[in-house]
C-alpha cells in the first residue's frame, strides 16, 4: 500500500494541475470503490473550484470553492491518469476509460484542460466530501497522531505515548493513533538506522534512542519524498515515472542479503510482527 512518501509525491504531481482549477465534465462510472461515492458526487464536484492540493497521512485533500473538502485514499492500487497518460508505472497499465477507471473529471485551468481519471483495480482506495468545518472531527482523521514530518512529532511525544507500552516498537509505530502516516517499509528503515530492535517493547525504548529514532523517521521520509517514492508493485507518481527510493533500501525485502552498515553482520532476517513482514540486521539491532 502507498505510503506517506509515495502520496505525498502523487500530491506534488497533481498540485500543478487542480490547485486553482475549475472541475467539468465529471464522471462516476460505478457506485463505490471500497465505500459508496458521495451522494451526487458528480454534481458536488461539478463547476467547484479547487483551491489547494493537501496531504494528510496517507490521505490526499482537495479543498473547494463550494465549502467542501475532496478527500481521496489510493488503496492499495489506486492511480490517477491524465490525457491518456499514466502517471506512473504499475505492474499493469492503468486502463484509460476502461473497465477499471471508476472516476474522471476535466480540471480546467490557464494552462488548459486536462482530463483526469482515476483507476482502481482492486477498489480498495476510497473518496469523499465533507465539510471544510468537520474535517478534523470526521472518522478517517479524529484520532490521527501528529505527521512524522510535522513541529508536533518528536522524542518528547514518542516517550509519552509509548510509556509503559509492552507492545514492541515496531507494530506501535504502525499505530495512526501514535503517529500518522507512517507504513511497514519505513518503519522498518528507520529502525535500522536507529539501531533499534523491531522486538523491543515500546515502552523500554530510551530517551536518546528515541531521539535517534525521530530523526531517522524524519530523515528516511524525506529522502523518500526526494527518491520520488518507493515503486513496488502497485505504485505509480504523479509525473509519468516511478520512484526509486526501493533501491535505496537497507533492510526492507533484503532477507538473506549482507548488511548494508557492516557486511560481516549476520544476514538481513524477516519475521512477521502484527501480520506484516518486518526486516531488521540482528546484530546491528540487538536491543
Amino acid at each position: 500500500m502507498p505510503e506517506l512518501p509515495e502520496v505525498e509525491t502523487v500530491r506534488r504531481g497533481l498540485e500543478p494541475l487542480l490547485a486553482g482549477a475549475r472541475l467539468s465534465a465529471v464522471r462516476v462510472n460505478r457506485p463505490d470503490l471500497r465505500f459508496p461515492f458521495p451522494e451526487r458526487f458528480a454534481e458536488r464536484l461539478d463547476g467547484a473550484r479547487v483551491e489547494r492540493v493537501l496531504r494528510q497521512a496517507k490521505y490526499l485533500l482537495m479543498p473547494l470553492s463550494t465549502g467542501e473538502t475532496w478527500v481521496t485514499h489510493l488503496g492499495m492500487t489506486g492511480r490517477f491518469t491524465l490525457d491518456g497518460r499514466q502517471l506512473g508505472e504499475f505492474e499493469e497499465p492503468a486502463p484509460i476509460a476502461g473497465k477499471h477507471e471508476h472516476f474522471s473529471l476535466c480540471a480546467d485551468a490557464g494552462s488548459g484542460r486536462t482530463r483526469i481519471g482515476f483507476a482502481d483495480a482492486r477498489r480498495f482506495g476510497f473518496m469523499g466530501l465533507i465539510p471544510d468545518d468537520q474535517v478534523d472531527t470526521h472518522p478517517w482523521f479524529a484520532g490521527l497522531g501528529p505527521e512524522p514530518l510535522g513541529n508536533a512529532f518528536s522524542a518528547e511525544h514518542l516517550k509519552t505515548a509509548f510509556r509503559g507500552k509492552a507492545q514492541n516498537v515496531k507494530v506501535s509505530l504502525l499505530d495512526q493513533r501514535i503517529v500518522s502516516g507512517l507504513g511497514n517499509i519505513y518503519v522498518c528503515e528507520a529502525l535500522w538506522r536507529a539501531r533499534i530492535s523491531p522486538r523491543l517493547a515500546a515502552g523500554k525504548v530510551s530517551s536518546p534512542r528515541l531521539e535517534a529514532l525521530t530523526a531517522a523517521i524524519r530523515d528516511v521520509l524525506t529522502e523518500a519524498i526526494l527518491a520520488g517514492g518507493s515503486t513496488l508493485r502497485d505504485f505509480a507518481n504523479a509525473d509519468g515515472g516511478q520512484g526509486y527510493f526501493q533501491h535505496r533500501f537497507d533492510v526492507y525485502g533484503r532477507e538473506g542479503e549482507p548488511c548494508r552498515r557492516v557486511e560481516t553482520h549476520p544476514v538481513i532476517r524477516r519475521i512477521v510482527q502484527g501480520g506484516r513482514s518486518t526486516f531488521f540486521c540482528p546484530e546491528c539491532q540487538k536491543r
